[in-house]
């Protein structure tokens, strides 16, 4: 008797366990994401683009960066190179710019945009909005699959989004991210033809307010193999930016 009531308080136990394991879905996990990463704060700070290519050598980009989460804001400038100088990349709820200071003028560009030429792309500076913009993947059973595998020493998730909308830097990714606080280390990410385009890692995070912040980015590129970008984050500062910064205006003005 007492053995079938321990063989019952265990199937009872590792039933918890694996029913707990299972109400792990792929929404809850972008949602998790994105709590942890939005800023309750302006941000203003340096970027650094550090960028590898073969036959070119290396080129390093230094910039100014403006975020507000609240209205999906943010500006980034560049201040050098001279041949840089300038230059910028707006964006204010839906609309995303690329500002070019030798022809004054704006050009509106989608979150696939390179930024500077390097291998960051615009989405990797705003608000992420991975819930509204990606679905879990399923299997041939119709179910996701979340994989907790090891990154390296990290125990982490591994599981595949698809894009819900067009306007998306790629329309399919790979994700590892931490199971203690849900932070993306690693992601992949492939073209529609299910090509690997680019690799980043998220190398280094730092804590403002209660959020995450990744501070030192790198971006593999695998089409064009070789090239390489490293984003550096700096001088990080929580203060209260004026409305005026976010705007066509305040960018030309910085090239007078």
């Amino acid at each position: 008797m007492n053995k079938m009531k321990t063989l019952l308080v265990l199937a009872i136990f590792f039933g918890v366990i694996f029913s707990a394991r299972a109400e792990v879905t792929i929404e809850d996990l972008l949602e998790k994401i994105q709590q942890n990463m939005d800023l309750t704060t302006d941000v203003s700070a340096r970027v650094t683009f550090t960028q590898q290519k073969v036959g070119q050598g290396t080129k390093t980009i230094d910039s100014v960066y403006y975020r507000r989460d609240h209205d999906d804001s943010f500006l980034i400038v560049m201040v050098a190179p001279e041949n840089e100088k300038g230059n910028g990349y707006l964006r204010v709820g839906d609309n995303f710019w690329m500002y070019r200071i030798n022809t004054r003028t704006f050009q509106h560009i989608n979150r696939d945009e390179n930024i500077g030429g390097t291998d960051a792309k615009g989405s990797n500076f705003e608000k992420r909005k991975l819930p509204e913009l990606y679905e879990g993947v399923k299997d041939a059973s119709g179910k996701e699959v979340v994989a907790e595998v090891m990154l390296g020493k990290v125990p982490v998730y591994q599981f595949e989004v698809k894009a819900k909308v067009n306007d998306v830097d790629y329309p399919k990714k790979t994700y590892w991210i931490t199971k203690d606080n849900y932070l993306p280390l690693k992601e992949q990410n492939f073209s529609s033809s299910n090509t690997l385009m680019l690799t980043a890692y998220f190398r280094k995070y730092i804590t403002m307010n209660g959020k995450f912040v990744p501070v030192e980015h790198l971006y593999i590129d695998e089409f064009e193999k070789g090239n390489k970008t490293v984003v550096e984050i700096s001088d990080i500062k929580t203060d209260r930016l004026s409305d005026d910064i976010f705007t066509k205006a305040y960018l030309e003005n910085l090239s007078k």
